[in-house]
């Protein structure tokens, strides 16, 4: 606004004073060429008889000036005699002692005529535009600031809260969500940090869950362990009745499966924290050759179960480990529940949209309905399973790996009555 101001003030200056130059110069030359008239001894032209707003005069080569009776002489120098003496065809100055702009044209041999109009209605006008620019500029910029600062805050108010939130959960750890108002870019900014605390609320929640549910597993267990190993020792203490042999044996034998047990629910627990992880980089992977990898580890434990393999090549982009130990979980836990001398059905094909999916039956008792819904649950064992070893986990890193490429797992019933495990995991056929 201030440059607008100044450039319409420059420009109606310049315009005011072309236009005095321009109204001066046609009167000069409408004075000259006036015809002369006669009042007593005295010659002048009639423009002296019509100019009221202008001072006006002859002047001569000697430097003698003329003007009315009763009027006022404009002002001469050297430069009006210049023209009256013919040395120069015109001039136009400005005379900073009346303030004044000063014309001389020719007017007859050895004269010259020259008129002067005062400059101080021209300066009055531009004085009322400058106070008027610099009202209507100065209180337009005081209105725009004001204007600025209520627009800048109010729109700043949703990053002053979003800084609150920051500052407020780094102190207190608290991750509840801000409130939301508007649909503009900051309102987006602040869901999408709505939806970050939502993520990073749940992972803890699952963390916190995690924690709760593997302290709950260690516990039995661990008391398990504890009274076994505090009556082996109670026994060996001199004066304490001795174990038999069977006995020790027994407990020798509970404590080794008590070990096995921990180690496996550690391993559980470590694959489960390490598949939280977020993973950077994946790279091709063969699935065939994944779950053939799987296979082969599974038969060395299967004893007597015997494998019906059927796989058709697919190709996606992954991580290798956690996809063979998932596969590898689907088959521990059918060749877990198949009776001796039966047979785990593998197969893996595509579907035509894209997935392609494991399917691992077994020959065992099968899912009961109630206990589908939550068999991929981290820790749920159902009452079948609650006898046989395991941690409960196995299914859940199962589940994890699968959501972690994009697909997703299924349970249900085998057309042999047992368990039908399914990953369904998006790619290509190889």
């Amino acid at each position: 606004m201030a440059l607008v101001s100044l450039g319409a003030y420059i420009t109606v200056d310049k315009n005011l004073y072309q236009q005095v130059d321009d109204n001066l110069q046609v009167r000069a030359i409408a004075a000259v060429q006036t015809p002369q008239l006669q009042q007593g001894l005295q010659q002048f032209p009639g423009a002296f008889l019509t100019s009221t707003d202008l001072q006006i005069g002859l002047l001569d080569s000697d430097g003698t000036p003329y003007f009315p009776r009763g009027g006022r002489k404009p002002p001469m120098s050297q430069v009006e005699l210049d023209v009256a003496q013919g040395k120069t065809t015109s001039s136009l100055r400005t005379d900073s002692r009346t303030d004044t702009r000063v014309i001389a044209l020719p007017y007859a041999p050895g004269e010259a005529m020259v008129l002067a109009q005062s400059l101080t209605p021209t300066e009055q006008t531009l004085k009322e535009l400058a106070v008027v620019l610099a009202l209507i500029g100065g209180g337009g910029i005081i209105i725009a600031a004001l204007a600025g600062t209520a627009v800048a805050r109010t729109g700043l108010r949703p990053v002053e809260r979003l800084t609150f939130a920051t500052e407020y959960v780094t102190r207190t750890g608290d991750l509840r969500p801000i409130p939301v108002s508007g649909d503009d870019e900051l309102a987006r900014l602040t869901t999408s940090f709505n939806t970050m605390l939502g993520t990073v609320a749940e992972s803890r929640e699952r963390q916190r869950q995690l924690v709760a549910d593997a302290g709950h597993e260690l516990r039995t267990p661990l008391t398990s362990l504890r009274t076994n190993l505090e009556l082996l020792l109670s026994a060996s203490r001199a004066g304490a009745p001795a174990l038999s042999e069977q006995d020790r044996a027994d407990i020798e034998t509970d404590i080794k499966a008590q070990l096995d047990e921990l180690t496996q629910l550690i391993g559980d627990l470590v694959e489960l924290a390490r598949q939280d992880e977020p993973r950077t980089e994946f790279e091709r992977v063969e699935l065939n050759e994944v779950v053939e990898r799987a296979l082969d580890r599974a038969r060395r434990r299967a004893n007597d179960i015997e494998f019906d393999v059927s796989l058709q090549p697919w190709v996606l982009t992954g991580d290798h480990s956690a996809l063979e130990r998932a596969v590898l979980n689907l088959l521990d836990n059918a060749v877990k529940f198949s009776p001796p001398g039966s047979t785990v059905r593998v197969r893996m094909y595509p579907l035509g949209d894209g997935t392609a999916v494991i399917e691992v039956a077994d020959a065992g008792p099968g899912i009961a309905e109630a206990d589908l819904p939550k068999v991929f649950d981290r820790f749920y064992r159902s009452s079948e399973a609650r006898t046989l070893p395991g941690s409960g986990l196995g299914l859940s890193i199962v589940k994890q790996a699968a959501q972690r490429h994009g697909g997703e797992v299924y349970a249900g019933r085998s057309p042999e009555g047992g368990a039908l495990l399914t990953i369904r995991l998006p790619g290509a056929p190889a």
